[in-house]
């Protein structure tokens, strides 16, 4: 039967009184908010903090994006501009310049881009997308928006050719036929090249999707058609007819001009390379395999693998350059992809590390019929961009700037700080920067177009990864770029397991034992702590001198009582929450139920991972202090940690997992504390404790496992290796209701720690150094921690830990700690001033601990002190201290539930910020909850986002939106309003280069003279309409949403007015032009009107 609370009756009837001044709402996840303050000293407190935040100070933002553009599928250069625009599979274009240049747009549709063409120094950029559809952008404004974009019904679309300074765009389509598009109206011309019109009559098969098109070097009125089965048509556009046609019987893939236009190169699915002379087309002239093995008595090379772009590039004073991908022997199946550059008689293969999507090489001038002199190629892998230099010898790559290489290994966890210590970011890169790869080109970055600068945002931002190999890289994160400062090895500490080594079954990850599961940083003392999947906690401590010393390491026992969890006594155990509500993570992280290795001896006291004994030279940087490893117990393996904490003041660490608690004194290096989540809410003596079978816990707890058939939970499969695409790629929102309830009972996993100054018990009148601890089951118990007195007995003296007996409760697992004092003011967690430990200074030698406590109290105030925030999946709550009073309850969701909760400080005040798993980033103000924003950011999620999301201070935060790429975000209305100056400018006004003087012969002799007028060919007056039927036109909206972008600062309206100019100018410009020629047709006509009418003027009628 269920208790009756008379004193819930009564609050209930309080908080819905008009005059309780509390509030009742509900937000979009079906959750009702309420503020309740019971009254007595709890009201009083209530009154005298004034909340400065209002909701007019939040707005969610994205702001940049960071990392290697997902699935990348097209590449494209502005060679006036110097900027590169990398198109992917699922729709989006990153836009890179100098460092700081970087912008991400998104196609709506959302279908992969095929290709993209610039409009060379015009500051506009054309995708095709595999939906049929153009699009043309306009890289004017800091955020590119769509103009426009035509959408093919009819035909798909295969290739793309934008000559240089032309408005008119060749589009190839499947079905072989090319269509030209003016530019400046995005309206397809009536002027259609047919495919069977193309070809010769007598062709009985169809020569397949155009593959290439490009316009002569020597005239402009040719178009060269390349066809898939080998078929190349140079097409008159005048005349409408084929000049020439050239055969080979093999697939073309690509195809490249020489700059005179007199030859140009094909290359086929055999590995072949052919280059044609347009005066005798009916053979090659030069055939090549240049990986194919020659062939005695004049057969045929062998085979090899296709070549899938071929760039053929001219040079003044040195042989061309042949560069090509593929092509490579098939008898070489295992060699990796490569990069074949010929120059002269010199071949020279890159190998690459991912497959090759696509090339291009940088030359020096934009026009096609001048000497290219290539400096660079850029090579867009898989999963990597490099730019390899041309001028030199060996061809060294170009240090990248940007940072490609966060998934160099997979992102397994996030941490982001904002406004840390400014001393940090030097620190670290003058560490990092010593173990940087060598031999780079000596040359500057050649990507180097867009203008950026600081902007007003100047406080230093740090983020973190983990990653599965275990390494962890600290990244400068400072006004919205991103730099690599420092990369440390976790595994260093580890002996690496060798293949057929009994060692290895004791693993309880198979792939990616070393993956960092969790970290926790003290930017000012320096201190950093992480776990792994392996249950294993390592601390660092900073140091700038190397050492040579052996690893301290512990084991730790940590086991589950199971008969006390299944019968529990009523007299020690806590009144608990709704099980419905407890936290996925909870649950068993063993799939396996075997606990007999393959000797068919039984584990037991053994760690998953074995430390290295012997002295390990640490170089200068985070060096490891203390490791801490759970062991198997009883033919278990040990439980995943679900979290950890560390206080560098204390010297203590916590973490905790389904099992129970571990507390370690990393500074006697010992354990303090290593209990069952059970045995926490017992007495204060931890040794009143009856033993236990372990042979009826060991089977008891294997039928647990048969009885679990459910799916695996969020918390669950965010400790198992990340590596899993299959894991990432889809995500049930909803709990399952299926796990029993002996398995609800058995699991109480510990899933939040936070160390504090605070009042351990009602009865406290100071504070005392406490650890809260959170449950999966709502439940929050405090644990105090009695540290010995002075300073030097630190080292000496045991540390008493001892559960208070204080238990508050919420629904849903805990996920956030944090404490305001009684002006409303964060309070941070006390911490020791960092000192180097290996430094051997004389001054250093009588150095002492320097504690910073930020927190004291006066003997003579009474009352409450102290506001302590418990944030869990479900709801929030304020409890003042000592008094554990209940002063605000804001119940956040009921259909979903919050993965990710953080106490953040913004506008020198404080919120608490949460994102729950429908997809809301939710904010309330601090300490009365009140909601102050509730934005439906993500319309669907997934185990990677609720792995990495995270909240910092200054209204930021960040997640892994894709395998590559970080994606950063703002909720605070400021940095939105000021975002346009943050971000760099893509566009740049530069005087396009004039062209070469070609020379008197070269312009006789050399090619056409006569000039080619497009406009006059395929205009609507000659060419006619378009079929409405073919192609559809759709304005963009990029007009409107460049005036909005562009309002954001005083060189947005100055770009915003100059592109206003120009339009009207070149608007004004045409109007004149017609004008004129109006003018100049009246004069004829009155000029032929006047020497009729003087002809027949003295003729009668009848002589006419």
């Amino acid at each position: 039967m269920k208790k009756f609370n008379f004193r819930k009756v009564l609050d209930g009837l309080t908080a819905s009184s008009p005059g309780s001044g509390s509030s009742s709402a509900s937000n979009s996840g079906g959750a009702g908010s309420g503020s309740v303050h019971p009254g007595g000293t709890a009201g009083v407190l209530r009154e005298e903090i004034q909340e400065s935040l209002t909701s007019e100070y939040f707005q969610i933002c994205k702001t940049v994006r960071h990392g290697f553009p997902y699935q990348p599928t097209a590449l494209a250069f502005d060679p006036v501009q110097k900027i590169l625009a990398i198109g992917t599979r699922t729709g989006a274009i990153r836009i890179l310049g100098r460092p700081g240049v970087d912008c991400y747009c998104q196609h709506e549709s959302g279908a992969a881009v095929l290709q993209l063409q610039f409009l060379i120094n015009e500051g506009a950029l054309v995708s095709a997308s595999s939906d049929d559809t153009l699009h043309l952008w306009n890289l004017r404004q800091k955020r590119p928006a769509i103009l426009h974009s035509l959408k093919f019904n009819r035909e798909r679309i295969t290739y793309c050719h934008l000559p240089f300074q032309s408005k008119w765009l060749y589009v190839g389509t499947e079905r072989g036929n090319t269509h030209i598009v003016n530019i400046e109206s995005f309206i397809l011309s009536g002027y259609v090249i047919m495919w069977n019109k193309a070809i010769e009559l007598s062709t009985k098969t169809h020569p397949g999707p155009v593959v290439h098109l490009s316009d002569s070097p020597r005239d402009e009125g040719k178009l060269l058609i390349g066809y898939e089965n080998g078929t190349v048509v140079f097409w008159d556009l005048k005349s409408k007819r084929a000049e020439l046609r050239v055969y080979y019987d093999e697939a073309i893939h690509s195809i490249d001009w020489h700059h005179e236009g007199k030859q140009f190169m094909c290359s086929h699915s055999d590995g072949s390379l052919t280059l044609w002379n347009l005066k005798s087309p009916s053979r090659p002239f030069q055939t090549t395999v240049p990986h194919g093995k020659s062939q005695r008595e004049g057969r045929k090379s062998e085979s090899c693998k296709p070549i899938l772009k071929v760039e053929y590039k001219t040079c003044r004073n040195s042989e061309p350059f042949i560069i090509f991908s593929g092509g490579l022997s098939y008898d070489k199946a295992c060699r990796r992809p490569s990069l074949t550059i010929m120059h002269g008689k010199a071949i020279t293969v890159l190998e690459m590390d991912h497959p090759i999507v696509e090339f291009l090489t940088l030359c020096e001038t934009p026009y096609p019929n001048e000497c290219q002199e290539p400096y660079a190629v850029a090579v867009l892998l898989e999963k990597d961009l490099i730019l390899v230099d041309l001028t030199q010898t060996n061809f060294p790559i170009f240090e990248n700037p940007y940072p490609m290489d966060i998934h160099e290994s997979p992102v397994t966890c996030t941490a982001y700080f904002a406004d840390c210590p400014p001393d940090l970011i030097l620190v670290l890169y003058s560490i990092g920067v010593k173990h940087k790869k060598q031999g780079y080109s000596n040359k500057e970055w050649p990507v180097s177009g867009g203008a950026w600068n600081l902007g007003a945002q100047t406080y230093p931002e740090i983020i973190i990864t983990g990653h599965a190999d275990g390494s962890i890289k600290f990244w400068d994160a400072s006004a919205m770029t991103l730099q690599m400062l420092y990369k440390l090895k976790t595994s260093k500490v580890f002996e690496k397991q060798k293949v057929g080594d009994g060692k290895q079954t004791c693993e309880i990850v198979e792939e990616d034992p070393f993956a960092v599961q969790m970290i926790y940083w003290c930017p000012e003392s320096r201190i950093f702590c992480v776990s792994g999947v392996s249950a294993y906690v390592i601390i660092y401590k900073f140091s700038r001198q190397e050492i040579t010393t052996e690893i301290v390491s512990l084991e730790v026992r940590l086991q589950c009582d199971v008969e006390d969890i299944i019968t529990p006594e009523p007299e020690t155990s806590p009144p608990f929450p709704d099980l419905s509500s407890q936290l996925p993570s909870s649950r068993s992280l063993s799939g396996s139920t075997n606990t007999v290795s393959s000797e068919g001896v039984t584990k037991d006291s053994i760690p998953c991972l074995s430390v290295k004994t012997r002295p390990v030279r640490m170089p200068p940087g985070y060096q490891a202090d203390l490791v801490i490893q759970l062991v198997w117990v009883d033919g278990e393996p040990p439980q995943q940690i679900t979290s950890l904490s560390i206080s560098s003041a204390y010297g203590i660490v916590a973490f905790g997992n389904c099992t129970g608690l571990v507390v370690v004194d990393f500074i006697q290096k010992t354990v303090l504390l290593s209990m069952g989540t059970i045995d926490l809410y017992r007495s204060s003596d931890l040794y009143q404790r009856q033993p236990r079978s372990p042979r009826k816990n060991k089977q008891f707890i294997a039928g647990l496992t048969e009885l679990n058939d459910s799916p695996v939970p969020l918390e669950l499969e965010r400790c198992k290796s990340p590596t899993s695409e299959a894991r990432e790629n889809s995500y049930n929102r909803s709990r399952s209701s299926s796990i029993s309830s002996i398995d609800k009972d058995s699991k109480e996993a510990v899933t939040a720690l936070y160390f504090m100054e605070s009042f351990a018990r009602k009865n406290d009148s100071t504070v005392s150094p406490c650890l809260f601890v959170g449950t999966s089951l709502g439940m929050v118990l405090l644990i105090s921690l009695n540290l010995p007195s002075s300073d030097e007995q630190r080292f000496t003296e045991p540390v008493m830990v001892l559960p208070s007996g204080t238990f508050l409760s919420l629904k849903g697992a805990v996920l956030t700690f944090s404490c305001m004092d009684r002006t409303g003011s964060l309070m941070q967690p006390p911490y020791e001033v960092w000192r180097d430990p290996n430094n051997t200074d004389e001054n250093e030698k009588t150095w002492k601990r320097k504690l910073v406590m930020n927190y004291s109290t006066s003997p003579q105030e009474t009352g409450d002190h102290q506001y302590t925030i418990i944030c869990s999946e479900k709801q929030a709550k304020v409890f003042s201290l000592p008094s554990q009073t209940c002063l605000y309850v804001h119940n956040i969701t009921e259909t979903s539930f919050i993965l990710q909760a953080e106490v953040v400080g913004m506008c020198n005040s404080a919120c608490l910020a949460c994102f729950c798993a429908n997809g809301h980033i939710m904010i309330m103000s601090l300490p009365s909850l009140r909601p102050m924003l509730d934005a439906n950011y993500l319309p669907l999620t997934d185990m990677r986002i609720a792995r990495t999301f995270c909240f910092t201070n200054e209204g930021q935060a960040l997640y892994l939106v894709s395998p590559t790429e970080i994606q950063r975000l703002t909720y605070s209305q400021e940095m939105c309003d000021n975002i346009q100056d943050m971000l760099g400018d893509l566009f740049t006004p530069i005087e396009t280069p004039e062209a070469q003087n070609r020379g008197f012969l070269k312009g006789l002799f050399g090619g056409s003279g006569q000039t080619f007028d497009r406009e006059e060919l395929f205009g609507e007056a000659t060419a006619g309409k378009a079929s409405r039927s073919l192609a559809q036109h759709i304005p963009g909206p990029g007009s409107i949403e460049g005036v909005k972008g562009a309002a954001g600062g005083v060189m947005g309206e100055l770009t915003r007015a100059r592109i206003a100019l120009d339009e009207r100018g070149q608007r004004l410009g045409e109007l004149e032009e017609k004008t004129a020629g109006m003018m100049t047709s009246a004069e004829a006509f009155s000029k032929h009107a006047h020497e009729l009418m003087l002809k027949y003027k003295d003729k009668k009628w009848y002589q006419f």
